[in-house]
């Protein structure tokens, strides 16, 4: 069949396909320890769901009981607006927009939906034991229906209890201030030099009786069903590991799952980190905490992944000068690492997408997130080719840019160089901007709070735009002259001033952490020097950058300042910055930018839908090829992820 990267649009969303280019060139061995991995990674999806809202799950399966039903006229509006309302939660693992996080507003009505429940056979809906169709409904509409029932996923709002606010399920019944207290001194009574990322793989709750509890995520407790099958297919790709210390780190990963033991993924993070020759590498379990409104549950997410091996050139340039450009940042000599270990850097193609990493996903990750483990141990990064490919590909000829640059000369700019800073950011980001500085002795590496992921993707950001202007570029040969950073310049800019409020809803303010972060760096610069200005021309708005160097100024005593905070633990100037410079939308500004980019036609959001991989077996049950396929609909492989994968409903 004829590859096609675009696929289906709905809602605020575009689905695309991304190819696993070279993946022929795997050995059978590597074809089948994807395979197995991407198992593993199909297998914690409804623990995402079960994550993002405790009623996720329950509405999930009644929307494709009813979506599958063939006796309910599929002609009418609201079975229609059924169907987008399904389409847009399979996208965000729930009922709250993936990067906003607000409730979905239906367009279908309650008396519609709860005669078409009353009409299918009741034994396939999700009732519990005892419970009516009726009891179903006063449980559930609410959740659906009214705008002021848990309204909001993540809620960062200065003032608010974050926790009674949010919907999220990393927590029951539990105050902002219990859940802080509680693992304050869970902190303060450990005695380990190797510090457990605490709360990271548990629910806490309050009981009736008052205390408060964790319940564990582990084979032996939460989520038991599912990690149970990710350990049966972790088992198997342990038959078919590259090596012996690929073999160790799933080992450990197993062992962690089976006890919940954070010490245990302590072992496991430092024994990822020391594999560096295999093709092929994985990320799978609980992550990253963008989700927890006080960043430290983390949400459960798969990766399969393998060498890019040309596009790696780049990366491992960076990683091997890594020494250099924690020496010559503008940050304050406390604050950086005398000596900088275990960076590694790849470009991957991505192989299978999980959890929170599907159906959107990132195009570049640096992990583990463990401030001690980076500074002894280090980090590996990826930059994902075969993503960013497919987006660039997407993207192409959509009058995006000439609608919202200034002018031909910067929109030439941006056309020669675009891509190539765009990918040279994100390696620097991830590589060293998350890999560089340092903790002061003693600091608490969660005392920013609930700034602490901003401040944290800011600290990246800006480690990446110092450096991508800096002439040792040039010399390393990471991008063709000194002019390249501009087009990177313009487009961050942009992005952080006008464009990226097309993701925003009128009225809203900016709440998820990588926007905040993009707005801080941008007003921030806007504020604070005379080399950038929005101006308006035929009744436009852009950006206007008239003194390059002027803004890379601008950006290194930024960095400075955002260093300080994070390595001293400077709670207070992070809300300060956070609430001056990231939150707000000028709304006059935002009115013009939603209007503009309506006239495009275009999807602010995008995802993937994953290739189906089909492994080829002999005569003794042995896998010796694994064959891809790019022809299944959005909505046939979420139904079969449903009805293959799911395990907690």
């Amino acid at each position: 069949m004829e590859f096609s990267y675009q696929e289906e649009r709905f809602a605020d969303l575009q689905l695309l396909r991304y190819r696993l280019n070279g993946f022929d060139q795997l050995t059978p061995q590597q074809k089948a320890l994807v395979f197995y991995l991407s198992e593993a990674t199909l297998w914690g999806r409804d623990i995402t769901f079960d994550q993002f809202g405790k009623y996720n799950l329950r509405i999930r399966k009644m929307l494709e009981v009813l979506y599958c039903d063939a006796t309910i006229d599929r002609d009418t509006d609201d079975f229609k607006a059924l169907e987008v309302y399904l389409k847009r939660v399979w996208f965000s693992s729930g009922i709250y927009h993936h990067y906003g996080s607000e409730k979905f507003k239906p367009d279908f009505s309650p008396s519609w939906l709860k005669k078409q429940l009353h009409q299918v056979d009741s034994r396939r809906l999700p009732l519990q034991e005892g419970e009516t169709v009726d009891v179903f409904c006063e449980t559930i509409f609410p959740v659906i229906f009214d705008p002021d029932v848990l309204p909001k996923r993540v809620n960062k709002a200065d003032g608010s209890d974050l926790l009674l606010t949010s919907a999220c399920h990393f927590y029951d019944g539990v105050t902002q201030a219990e859940a802080e207290d509680f693992y304050a001194q869970m902190k303060q009574a450990q005695v380990s030099d190797t510090p457990s990322s605490f709360g990271l793989n548990s629910t806490l709750v309050k009981t009736a009786d008052g205390k408060i509890r964790e319940e564990v995520w582990s084979a032996n407790g939460k989520y038991a069903n599912a990690i149970l099958h990710i350990i049966y297919w972790l088992e198997k790709a342990l038959t078919v590991a590259e090596n012996e210390q690929q073999k160790k780190a799933i080992s450990l990963l197993i062992s962690y799952y089976h006890t919940g033991d954070l010490q245990t993924f302590n072992q496991y993070c430092i024994e990822w980190l020391q594999e560096h020759d295999a093709a092929i590498d994985f990320i799978n379990g609980f992550i990253e905490v963008y989700g927890d409104p006080i960043g430290m549950k983390g949400s459960w997410e798969g990766l399969v992944e393998y060498i890019d091996a040309e596009a790696t050139h780049r990366t491992q340039t960076i990683s091997r000068n890594a020494q250099w450009f924690e020496d010559h940042s503008p940050v304050d000599p406390r604050f950086r690492k005398p000596v900088v270990k275990g960076v590694s850097a790849n470009v991957i193609c991505a192989a299978m997408l999980g959890g929170d990493e599907y159906p959107s996903t990132a195009i570049g990750i640096n992990l583990p997130n463990a401030n001690w483990i980076r500074a002894q141990y280090g980090s590996k990064s990826i930059t994902i080719s075969n993503i960013t490919d497919a987006y660039n590909k997407a993207s192409h000829g959509n009058g995006f840019k000439e609608e919202f640059v200034i002018d031909e000369a910067t929109l030439s700019l941006i056309k020669k160089y675009g891509d190539i800073c765009d990918d040279l950011h994100t390696d620097l980001h991830e590589c060293l901007g998350h890999g560089s500085g340092q903790l002061l002795p003693s600091v608490d590496p969660d005392a920013l709070k609930a700034y602490g992921d901003t401040i944290e993707e800011a600290r990246a950001d800006l480690f990446g735009l110092y450096y991508i202007a800096d002439p040792k570029l040039v010399e390393l040969g990471l991008v063709p002259d000194e002019f390249a950073y501009q087009s990177q310049y313009y487009s961050y800019m942009m992005n952080g001033l006008l464009t990226q409020l097309i993701r925003i809803t009128p009225g809203h303010q900016i709440e998820e952490a990588h926007m905040r972060n993009r707005a801080l760096i941008a007003h921030w610069c806007h504020e604070n020097g005379d080399c950038m200005h929005l101006v308006s021309r035929e009744g436009k708005t852009y950006v206007e950058i008239t003194d390059y160097p002027g803004l890379r100024q601008l950006i290194a005593r930024l960095l400075a300042e955002i260093q300080r905070i994070k390595s001293e633990g400077d709670y207070e100037a992070a809300r300060q910055l956070v609430e001056r410079y990231a939150v707000k939308v000028d709304p006059v500004i935002h009115a013009e930018v939603l209007k503009r980019y309506k006239r495009l036609n275009l999807a602010p959001y995008k995802g993937f839908i994953n290739p189906v991989l089909l492994p080829v077996y002999d005569a003794s049950g042995e896998i010796v090829d694994v064959n891809v396929y790019y022809g299944e609909s959005y909505a046939h492989q979420m139904l079969r992820y449903s009805s293959s994968y799911g395990t907690l409903i």
